[in-house]
């Protein structure tokens, strides 16, 4: 295993810090996209552990302009970083519901107006593999002609049966044909997983993982479940098994150790809406989490018998 950083994986930051030669922040945008799990196209009920906020809790509001939003968060990022580096380059990230579940029309216009708007150094759009239809795809190209574009796509996971339970609304055949697409534009591909659904095994998460590393997708992140009032999800929450922090932090390190080289990580855990969450409350403390990923990674002197080294 290559011995990236101080972090031991091939993070976010590290990539970012050696494309821009500095830290870049990624700005969560809201443009109302709405979903069709939630409009009765798919479902009527979203899937069962999304909130109302359609996983933009953080998020701008979609009242304002995507302009506005995006000056909004950098007089954030810049008051919040008083005697830190604030940054020049930013991400604009199309975060809540699914950003191209809309006319194609809007589509062009919101991203346009980010890919051209100062300090915006790329797209990522966060969106579902059943919303890539030829006209969208078209539309990406384009864009990632000007500035880098990123599409996240939310699988969770590779197992049906789960992915029924959850309400995901779409089979993995439908996810399979969506990388494909997006690897033959040569539009970068991040995928979503959520460690710990309802009662899936340790060995059925990493067979998960195992499956995202056959296909050519350039990004993961790796999302503790978290269960938010309000969603259907909390209703079952005494049927499963909530994973400790233990659990976590070893489910995350194999999951390391499986993923092929090249694959960024850009993220180990989440973050719940404080006011939401009903579990696991451990989660809260996500300085700890990621602290001790680390501490754990740096323990583990060798990775499937292979010392670190240098690049």
């Amino acid at each position: 295993m290559i011995f990236w950083d101080e972090k031991r994986y091939y993070s976010l930051d590290y990539f970012l810090k050696h494309k821009y030669g500095e830290k870049i922040y990624k700005i969560s945008l809201n443009c109302n996209m709405g979903c069709p799990n939630r409009d009765g196209t798919v479902g009527t009920g979203g899937c069962i552990f999304c909130s109302s906020g359609g996983s933009g809790d953080f998020a701008g509001p979609d009242t304002v302009s995507v302009s506005a939003q995006i000056e909004h968060a950098v007089c954030r990022i810049q008051s919040s970083q008083t005697g830190k580096y604030a940054g020049t380059k930013y991400i604009a990230y199309f975060q809540a519901y699914t950003n191209t579940y809309a006319p194609i029309s809007y589509l062009r216009q919101v991203f346009m107006e980010a890919i051209m708007y100062p300090f915006i150094v790329g797209l990522s759009i966060s969106t579902r593999p059943d919303c890539l239809e030829d006209e969208v795809l078209v539309l990406l190209e384009e864009l990632n002609r000007i500035k880098p574009v990123w599409v996240e796509l939310g699988l969770q996971t590779s197992h049906e049966i789960t992915a029924a339970f959850i309400r995901r609304g779409y089979p993995r055949s439908v996810f399979e044909e969506a990388v494909l697409k997006l690897s033959q534009r040569k539009i970068d591909t991040i995928v979503h997983v959520i460690l710990g659904l309802p009662n899936e095994t340790k060995e059925d998460m990493l067979r998960t993982i195992q499956y995202i590393g056959s296909f050519p997708v350039q990004g993961i992140k790796l999302q503790l479940l978290h269960v938010l009032k309000g969603t259907d999800l909390a209703k079952h929450i005494d049927d499963f098994h909530i994973l400790t922090m233990d659990e976590y932090v070893d489910l995350v390190i194999c999951s390391l150790e499986l993923l092929p080289e090249n694959i960024v990580i850009h993220r180990l855990t989440g973050d719940g809406p404080k006011d939401l969450l009903l579990a696991p409350l451990w989660s809260q403390r996500k300085h700890k989490v990621l602290n001790t990923i680390h501490q754990q990674m740096k323990i583990r002197e060798t990775w499937q018998g292979r010392l670190y080294s240098q690049p």
